[in-house]
């Protein structure tokens, strides 16, 4: 995951992300990959724990220069989307672990990025909630074009995805793709 999104160099081989090859990019190009085509859940959230959970879904907006009123509508948009309506104004501590998850996933798809790199993302999440949010990247997949990319034990998050492949000590053991 970490190669895919340009945050480690492959000893070998290539990455390809949207079509362009990611391997040997410079620090900034890399840099700017993230911000423009790759989106991050993290298991651990990463969340900015000064700022609340619109603020933190909106940073990556105002790091790409969208103005304010354009991006706290989309944030707010997102986060009614992840079921956080009137938890806007509240700070990641402030939020259960289910909540803070919503956030960073809310933070991944907001700008809509060519791939989503996700940790675990039903990881703290009760299954109907984790059920909905698998729907909705689903429906940002079909309306957006946005690829995501799960690591996952959760037997919920396999059985809907197309493509599963199964790793072992850091190999590919056997994929799987479904209609």
């Amino acid at each position: 995951m970490n190669q895919i999104g340009a945050l480690d160099e492959p000893d070998s081989g290539r990455i390809l992300v949207a079509g362009e090859e990611i391997t040997g990019l410079s620090r900034k190009k890399r840099t700017l990959l993230r911000l423009w085509k790759v989106g991050f859940v993290f298991q651990e959230y990463n969340l900015i724990g000064v700022l609340s959970a619109q603020e933190n879904v909106e940073y990556v907006l105002m790091l790409r220069g969208v103005p304010f009123r354009e991006r706290r509508a989309e944030a707010r948009r997102i986060l009614v989307e992840v079921g956080l309506q009137g938890l806007e104004r509240r700070l990641p501590h402030e939020l259960s672990g289910g909540q803070q998850q919503r956030v960073a996933v809310a933070r991944a798809i907001v700008s809509k990025p060519a791939i989503v790199l996700a940790d675990e993302p039903t990881a703290n999440l009760d299954s109907t909630t984790g059920a909905a949010l698998l729907d909705l990247m689903r429906k940002l997949n079909a309306e957006h074009g946005i690829t995501f990319v799960f690591s996952t034990h959760d037997p919920m998050v396999m059985e809907r995805a197309r493509r599963v492949i199964h790793l072992r000590d850091g190999r590919v053991e056997r994929e799987e793709i479904r209609s």
